[in-house]
């Protein structure tokens, strides 16, 4: 049988001669811990004779009590010397220069559309949002599109289901709005901008792609005409790229619009003054405002978009619009807003 007093010897030692916290947990199982030593000694306590019980196990429970306040005193001195060496070590120098915080800036799509949304309020426009995923009677049907478009097929859309696709243009909206004139939630006269995410089923290269954003805007009042349409895209135009820009109208044709044009922009800050054309446009097809019970004698409106890509491209000379979103922090960075 280990004597109790050469164990306790042993024990303080150990503790004695620990370096660290952990060491010195070690030293405490195997001691007091539930399976140590002197666990063991008082397990034998049973086997002992009876007049010789009680002043062993008195000797154990000395020798226990001696051990566990020898070990708190050391585990207080070896938790404030670590203590010491952490704070040495994590010590922050406070006269050096902080580390400069990374900030993010807005991608430059979206600093693109967030001028496009402060030029469209100041003239008055409400900004609305529709679903990018949209239906079918929004995206073709109140749009008057006749049954055989080409932009129907499957090759130009991505449909979903056959009443779902993805839509392929921001004047979905329109059906929408209408609508809620219809259901008393809006009034005539309207001014609607939007800026929309669409899709469409192309071949992707330096001019198209797949995903793209679009701003559509539309006018109902009384007496619109193409005077109010002309003047407000060269309002437009002049707010994005200065006053010297000036509007160009040449006849196109789109199934919402009656008559229909494409809108060019020329200023001598771009392209030496050439014409580039920005979107389609036109007054808004009474066909459209007739199905949704707008009295076309007395109401009429206008309707146009653009491509928001063009924008940054125009202004930054990026030729190719793949660049915004492949998220190359290299081309990204160039435009810290």
């Amino acid at each position: 049988m280990l004597d109790i007093a050469e164990l306790e010897q042993r024990a303080l030692e150990e503790i004695s001669g620990a370096k660290s916290t952990a060491a010195l947990r070690e030293v405490e199982l195997r001691y007091l811990g539930k399976n140590g030593s002197l666990s063991g000694l008082q397990k034998q306590i049973g086997g002992l004779a009876p007049e010789e019980r009680k002043a062993f196990g008195q000797r154990v429970n000395d020798t226990k009590a001696k051990i566990q306040q020898i070990f708190d005193l050391r585990l207080d001195a070896l938790r404030c010397s670590e203590r010491s060496e952490q704070y040495e070590r994590e010590r922050i120098d406070v006269t050096m220069p902080g580390m400069p915080a990374r900030m993010g800036v807005e991608h430059v799509l979206q600093q693109a559309t967030n001028k496009i949304k402060s030029v469209f309020t100041g003239l008055g426009f409400r900004y609305m949002e529709s679903p990018d995923l949209e239906l079918f009677k929004y995206n073709f049907d109140a749009l008057n599109y006749p049954p055989d478009h080409p932009s129907m097929d499957d090759q130009d859309t991505f449909y979903i289901t056959d009443d779902l696709l993805l839509r392929t243009q921001g004047t979905a909206i329109q059906g929408r709005v209408y609508e809620m004139v219809q259901r008393g939630e809006m009034s005539l006269p309207l001014r609607v901008f939007t800026v929309a995410r669409t899709y469409r089923n192309e071949a992707v290269d330096r001019t198209h792609g797949h995903t793209f954003h679009q701003v559509d805007a539309f006018m109902i009042d009384e007496g619109i005409s193409m005077a109010d349409l002309k003047g407000t895209l060269g309002l437009f135009a002049q707010a994005m790229f200065g006053d010297e820009a000036k509007v160009r109208f040449r006849p196109d044709f789109f199934p919402f619009v009656e008559p229909g044009v494409d809108y060019a922009i020329s200023t001598p800050k771009l392209f030496n003054g050439k014409w580039v054309e920005l979107g389609g446009a036109g007054l808004i097809h009474p066909n459209i405002l007739e199905h949704y019970g707008i009295d076309t004698e007395r109401w009429s409106g206008f309707a146009f978009g653009l491509g928001v890509e063009r924008i940054p491209m125009m202004a930054y000379g990026v030729d190719d619009l793949r660049h915004f979103l492949e998220n190359d922090r290299r081309f990204l960075e160039q435009f810290p807003g």
